[in-house]
């Protein structure tokens, strides 16, 4: 019984998202989208810029892509801070990298129909799915 449910969840998709924390220290400040009618997660109307990562692909030259084309932003990616599945979409993987800008002009694109720079004591009133505890502690320790 075991090896079928092994057999029927490797033939699943399982689909990795790569995702910014785009902080600025100075402001103390994260920057987060607003999307409207996503098909794939219509419940989630704010979120972190990032996008899929396929196989094979480079996740620091995919994050940075996605962020660009996103946002108009270059970032740095300062490293991996978190990564989960989230109940709403459990064929989902995100990675969340902290990241800082270092050029770009800012501007909503793709998906996104907006961008807001909030601090992270606002940052989970914004999200309208499951926000987990240990990325908002790590984001509310953030200097």
């Amino acid at each position: 019984m075991e090896n079928s449910n092994m057999q029927a969840a490797s033939q699943k998709t399982f689909n990795v998202l790569v995702l910014g924390v785009i902080f600025d220290p100075k402001t103390r400040k994260i920057l987060i989208g607003r999307r409207e009618n996503n098909p794939i997660t219509p419940e989630l109307k704010w979120c972190f810029p990032g996008g899929r990562l396929s196989y094979g692909e480079d996740i620091d030259k995919i994050l940075k892509e996605k962020i660009k084309q996103k946002t108009g932003l270059d970032v740095k990616n300062l490293g991996s801070i978190f990564a989960n599945t989230y109940p709403e979409k459990p064929e989902f993987l995100s990675i969340y990298f902290l990241c800082e800008v270092f050029g770009g002009e800012e501007k909503p694109a793709d998906d996104l129909v907006e961008l807001k720079w909030v601090s992270p004591e606002e940052l989970e009133k914004h999200f309208t799915t499951s926000f987990h505890s240990r990325l908002k502690e790590y984001i509310m320790n953030l200097k």
